[in-house]
């Protein structure tokens, strides 16, 4: 058996097929999933700004009389007297 559909039908059929595919996006947009906890990251400042710290420098000098002394550069002045304090307790100098 063969069906006829009539034009007014298929018109209807059209009209509902395309109002329900236009009606679909905006319902599925209203879904909204399980909302889990936000992933909170935090830097901190102290870690990411830790840089090697610069060894200090000794030249060493040797004067006519077979003395030597030196002379010490650093980053900071804390580390010119520890510097210093360690080469006279090494050489024995007080």
């Amino acid at each position: 058996m063969r069906r006829v559909y009539s034009a007014v039908c298929i018109t209807t059929i059209t009209i509902l097929f395309f109002m329900v595919s236009l009606a679909f996006p905006v319902c599925a947009a209203d879904v909204r999933p399980a909302q889990q906890p936000a992933l909170q990251v935090s830097k901190q400042p102290d870690i990411q700004a830790v840089k090697p710290k610069r060894p200090a420098k000794v030249r060493l000098h040797r004067n006519a009389k077979g003395e030597y002394t030196w002379d010490i550069t650093a980053d900071s002045a804390d580390e010119v007297v520890r510097t210093d304090a360690r080469l006279r307790k090494l050489l024995k100098i007080e």
